[in-house]
């Protein structure tokens, strides 16, 4: 969520601490992941367990807050992967009906990371997208079959998968798989979208190949971690890409799920939302900050990150049926 320093001295400096870390055995983290192992998933159905004609390939949003000394998820750790396993259970609901749902344990960063300067930070995420890489490469080589697929991710996830696309979906063959990517809660700038043309922000409810992607945030939030400044975005009860404002009676129903996938509440109609012309994040207009405090103490009042799934869950959901049944009517 930091804006991360990129500069030539930077990397040669983080590259040097890296390989003496290594050299002085002091990087057990180093060591990849092996995702030909079933150990290594938080969910990889094979055989008779593939039962749909599309995949989703999932990445979780940060489970894992680090400590003083730690900044990436040890996921040999049963504990933090019982945690990582129940924020994806969360979200799957969304997808599962309607595909075969795949989703990776990874080193992610922690969440302390986020507070550093990007000259330390840079190494934990590398770290988290090694293993987010690897996973996509040995779905797409062993598990895929050719199925179209969805990516899906939250926060962190959203991250690493944006970046995922951004290194390997200028392959046409690759990118003509997508139905779609549902990057929520995470920006999508300009910038990225003149570095990387290829990359297609949805612009309706329907179309295909195309990345899905919104922040929430109350009405008068001027910056955020998640948004220092401008995303791109799209509004998920009239999918409209403009300010045209939807009305909580657009909305099917707000879900709240546990860790074990469960609904705990369900809000039918709990609020509208619109884009901000100029921030391009989703103003959500029918809730109280009281409500929905930011839980997490590196948010302000009023950012709405750790429900952006929540509030419109039962839209989603439906979008993603709408979005599978056009790309599958096309491809046949």
């Amino acid at each position: 969520m930091n804006k991360r320093n990129n500069s030539p001295i930077a990397i040669a400096i983080l590259s040097l601490f890296m390989l003496i870390s290594m050299l002085l055995g002091g990087c057990a983290q180093s060591v990849g992941v092996d995702y030909t192992k079933q150990e290594n998933w938080a969910y990889r159905p094979v055989g008779d367990a593939v039962t749909q004609n599309c995949d989703v390939f999932f990445i979780a949003p940060t489970v894992y807050l680090g400590t003083d000394d730690s900044h990436s998820m040890d996921i040999n750790s049963e504990e933090t992967k019982a945690q990582f396993l129940g924020a994806t259970n969360m979200e799957k609901g969304l997808y599962d009906s309607q595909t075969n749902f795949f989703a990776p344990y990874y080193r992610q960063a922690g969440l302390n990371a986020y507070t550093m300067d990007a000259s330390e930070s840079d190494q934990y995420f590398d770290l988290a997208y090694e293993d987010v890489s690897k996973a996509f490469d040995v779905y797409l080589k062993d598990y895929n079959q050719g199925r179209p697929f969805i990516l899906a991710g939250f926060s962190q996830g959203s991250e690493m998968l944006l970046r995922l696309m951004e290194e390997k979906f200028g392959d046409k063959a690759l990118s003509d798989q997508l139905v779609a990517a549902y990057l929520i809660g995470w920006r999508v700038t300009p910038e990225e979208l003149s570095k990387y043309p290829f990359l297609k922000m949805a612009q309706n409810s329907g179309d295909t190949g195309v990345i899905v992607s919104f922040n929430s945030e109350a009405v008068g939030v001027q910056t955020s971690l998640i948004v220092p400044d401008k995303t791109i975005g799209i509004n998920p009860l009239n999918w409209k890409t403009d300010s045209t404002p939807a009305t909580a009676s657009e909305n099917l129903g707000a879900v709240f799920t546990d860790y074990a996938g469960g609904i705990v509440k369900e809000v039918p109609n709990l609020t509208g939302a619109y884009l901000d012309p100029i921030r391009g994040t989703l103003r959500v207009t029918d809730v109280t900050v009281a409500d929905f405090p930011p839980v997490l103490s590196i948010f302000q009042d009023g950012v709405y990150h750790l429900y952006d799934y929540q509030f419109f869950y039962r839209n989603l959901q439906e979008n993603v049926k709408e979005r599978i049944g056009n790309y599958l009517s096309v491809a046949s």
